[in-house]
């Protein structure tokens, strides 16, 4: 019953945008942290950016600073991640979860299924 589905993935040239939605269903969204990760071939999954329930950013990663944009809409039970000014190595798969804990951690409880974005020239 519960689901965070993303979508909005796909390919970007360097220096392109996308925009990550994560749609949330069969939970109060609006008690939890949402937080978006990723994974690379062969990586670790890495916390790129986490959001509290109101809307406060708790942490974005160094390596997405200045470039990507964690919001939330609560009326809509959606989370996005705005990417901009996109790199190689932001290629990956792209996973929101979601933590009732005020947390930024891949201990998180639920988490959706992942989607693929692929930045290349």
């Amino acid at each position: 019953q519960v689901r965070l589905v993303e979508s909005g993935g796909g390919f970007a040239q360097p220096g392109g945008s996308l925009r990550l939605s994560c749609e949330a269903s069969g939970f109060s969204f609006n008690n939890y942290t949402i937080g978006w990760f990723r994974q690379a071939p062969g990586k670790e999954r890495q916390g790129v950016s986490c959001i509290g329930p109101t809307g406060k950013v708790i942490i974005t990663h160094n390596s997405v600073k200045g470039r990507f944009t964690l919001s939330r809409d609560n009326a809509k039970n959606t989370a996005y991640l705005q990417m901009n000014s996109l790199k190689t190595e932001d290629t990956g798969v792209y996973y929101c979860s979601a933590d009732f804990r005020p947390i930024c951690t891949s201990g998180a409880d639920y988490w959706g299924q992942g989607i693929q974005v692929t930045v290349s020239s």
